[in-house]
């Protein structure tokens, strides 16, 4: 998956500028596709060039509003469709867990126990976005609902292996 595709993707929702955009990434797509700011901007504007997307309006200081143009669409379709899926996994908490051999057992615990807690936070947050929701059916709603039942259980199945794995390291090392 790539931050432009994602951009489109949400386009093709509703225009919105790059303040809702980054709103949404915060709320909704953080667990699948974390962006910062300036790789928001730094993208719209290259779809922009592109002519992948367009400014549809402009808001108070020079807040712009932009929506996905047919070319965008047809980008969007192909990269849904075109064969093969990028299952690549890459996880920096994970590739520390791999060398937590090299510190004191007290200094892995604690990491692993962090490590569970922030799961457990993400998992109350993402149940508080579920609980709160309100459920109208639209297809991009339920493609989201989608999203957020994988946050759901991924969470808290880190959660559970950390903990697990906390005592592991305990007992082991």
């Amino acid at each position: 998956m790539s931050l432009p595709h994602a951009l489109l993707g949400l386009l093709a929702e509703q225009p919105a500028s790059g303040y809702d955009l980054l709103k949404r990434f915060e709320t909704g797509l953080a667990m699948v596709w974390p962006a910062q700011k300036s790789q928001v901007y730094g993208e719209l504007a290259k779809l922009s060039e592109s002519g992948l997307i367009e400014v549809t309006g402009t808001g108070a200081r020079q807040r712009r509003e932009y929506g996905i143009t047919e070319a965008g669409r047809a980008e969007l379709r192909r990269w849904l469709t075109e064969p093969g899926l990028d299952l690549a996994f890459r996880s920096a908490a994970l590739l520390r867990v791999l060398f937590l051999w090299t510190l004191t057992r007290e200094e892995g615990v604690d990491y692993l126990e962090k490590f569970a807690q922030t799961n457990r936070e993400r998992l109350a947050a993402l149940q508080s976005l579920h609980d709160d929701a309100e459920w109208v059916g639209d297809p991009a709603q339920v493609c989201g609902w989608l999203i957020l039942e994988y946050g759901l259980r991924g969470s808290k199945t880190s959660q559970e292996w950390a903990d697990w794995a906390a005592e592991q390291l305990t007992e082991r090392l």
